[in-house]
């Protein structure tokens, strides 16, 4: 047994890592939710700036986008040329595909500050690409209902997706401990 721990030692501990990290993270995420009331429907205030930020990146190409709070459920009500196109969500503001990120950089861990520098350029680079999927869904839900599946459950979540392990490749095989030991 002792053998196979230390044949596997690498791997244990980037587990370790990897669902240390994600645990903690997701913990510190579900205390910042908690005091939400469920039976009044008020969104987070992370979730409300996705919401506004997305309207105010439609806005910059002359387009008449809003977001209204939902009086029935915990969501912003998104408006595209005075068309109600979606409700954003908690689900929709990307920090769990924050924390996914930021507890996989942390398994593979390298020297601090590149670390540090990665993970916030990386989360910088989601949110951003997230505000731009939620534009583009409800560009695309305005004028393409029919195809809002599509673009909502799989393009776009392969897409989001996609890009978070092209920035994990870039980071085992450039900064992290990893890669400082096959050059």
């Amino acid at each position: 047994m002792k053998k196979y721990l230390i044949i596997y030692k690498p791997f244990l501990q980037f587990l370790a890592k990897f669902f240390s990290t994600y645990f903690i993270l997701t913990l510190i995420y579900q205390t910042y939710l908690s005091p939400l009331d469920e039976k009044i429907p008020a969104v987070d205030y992370f979730t409300k700036t996705v919401a506004q930020q997305t309207a105010g990146l439609l806005q910059l190409f002359n387009a008449n986008a809003y977001t209204v709070p939902s009086q029935i459920e915990p969501c912003m009500n998104f408006y595209y040329n005075n068309k109600f196109t979606s409700r954003i969500i908690e689900g929709c503001n990307a920090l769990s595909v924050m924390i996914l990120f930021t507890a996989f950089i942390v398994a593979f861990t390298g020297k601090i500050k590149p670390t540090v520098l990665y993970l916030i350029g990386g989360c910088l680079l989601i949110h951003c690409m997230n505000i731009t999927r939620i534009a583009l869904l409800n560009m695309a839900t305005y004028h393409y209902k029919q195809y809002d599946y599509l673009l909502h459950d799989i393009a776009f979540p392969l897409f989001i997706y996609g890009v978070v392990f092209v920035l994990w490749v870039i980071w085992v095989n450039k900064f992290s401990k990893f890669a400082t030991k096959s050059v």
